[in-house]
């Protein structure tokens, strides 16, 4: 079935300005290496999703500048994603919108330069309750991407896999490299959205080795910012949210597990460095390796919010599952990216959660006009 034209959502806020300014900011950092798509198409899955949707405004930020600029066909089909996320882009230039569910085959492209397969239900709050149709968008999804790729020859194909493919890794393999087989529960809690990723990854190396389609493979580390739903139900937006509110942030944990955070603007830098110049049929961790714990997050965000209210607060969760399957330590080995590309992450947390931050408040205050 051909995918549907979406509709404008009306009546919504403008996207937040720190948005804009790291877009522009990434095509900067991308230096010439966005010329690649100059003339050329680029369908882009999960678009109105937290990542994708970064990468829609960053192809607009490169087509302002760009004497010839690039072709977007954005699909989502908003079980999770946010129509008032894109909202800004209708109308733009070069841009078309499906409604589109990625498990059917997609008719709407005779031309695919380059593939961005983002779909996905990506928080654990979410996979929980769409375990099916999480399988289904990282399988079948993939598989219909992957088809689209290699029917329409596509110069490059990259799809986001998880830093959760590798589990919860033995610390002797803290940071973590791309070769971990991993510590992943087939039946879990998490395993609908563990395991249909990991399979994912076989189906785009599959894809590389009988058909020669240029596939490459990125594995987020915790990737954070503006734009990010602050019902995600992940730390970060849960933090975000208390400092918005200006009350206490709440942690269901101990605080003593560990995460090394991305900045969204940074985390779309890199994966633009692996499409473009990365090797064929390979994966790269893409994030950020200063490895701080849950607490210390937390604390860090007490001192950015400013705010009296804004404190940590230890409560047990309502949840027996909360905790099942938790890693306790996740920080990404970035030596294989950095060799290929020459890309590292340059927003630390205090920096990247107080311009997150910014936006928040600057998009809670329009709200209230």
């Amino acid at each position: 079935m051909q995918a549907r034209r979406f509709k404008k959502a009306r009546g919504l806020a403008k996207v937040s300005p720190v948005i804009l300014e790291d877009a522009r900011r990434v095509v900067e950092d991308c230096g010439g290496i966005l010329s690649e798509f100059a003339g050329g198409t680029v369908v882009i899955t999960g678009a109105a999703g937290f990542l994708c949707s970064f990468v829609l405004d960053v192809l607009a930020a490169y087509n302002d500048e760009a004497p010839k600029g690039v072709n977007v066909l954005a699909l989502d089909n908003f079980r999770t994603g946010l129509p008032e996320r894109i909202a800004h882009l209708q109308g733009q230039t070069g841009f078309e919108f499906f409604s589109h569910d990625v498990t059917k085959p997609f008719a709407g492209a005779q031309r695919a330069d380059w593939i961005v397969h983002g779909a996905s239900i990506a928080s654990p709050t979410y996979y929980r309750r769409y375990p099916l149709e999480t399988i289904d968008a990282n399988v079948t999804g993939t598989r219909m991407m992957l088809d689209l790729a290699h029917r329409l020859t596509a110069r490059g194909y990259l799809q986001l896999s998880s830093s959760e493919i590798y589990g919860d890794p033995d610390p002797a393999f803290v940071p973590t490299p791309e070769e971990y087989a991993g510590l992943v529960s087939c039946t879990g809690s998490r395993a609908c959205y563990d395991e249909s990723k990991r399979l994912g990854e076989t189906l785009a190396v599959t894809y590389h080795q009988l058909y020669g389609v240029p596939t490459k493979t990125v594995r987020p580390f915790n990737v954070y910012g503006p734009g990010q739903s602050l019902k995600d139900a992940r730390i970060i937006p849960d933090m975000m949210s208390a400092a918005v509110e200006n009350r206490a942030i709440v942690l269901f944990s101990d605080g003593r597990a560990t995460r090394a955070f991305c900045y969204a603007a940074d985390f779309i830098a890199g994966m633009f460095h692996v499409l473009i110049t990365g090797a064929p049929g390979e994966a790269y961790n893409v994030g950020n390796d200063e490895e701080v714990t849950i607490a210390e997050a937390a604390q860090t965000m007490v001192r950015v919010a400013a705010s009296p209210q804004v404190r940590v607060e230890y409560r047990p969760s309502g949840d027996p599952n909360y905790l099942s399957d938790n890693p306790q330590r996740r920080c990404p080995d970035l030596r294989k990216l950095q060799a290929a590309t020459g890309w590292r992450a340059k927003t630390m947390l205090a920096e990247g959660l107080d311009r997150t931050l910014q936006s928040y408040r600057a998009e809670n205050a329009t709200l209230k006009v």
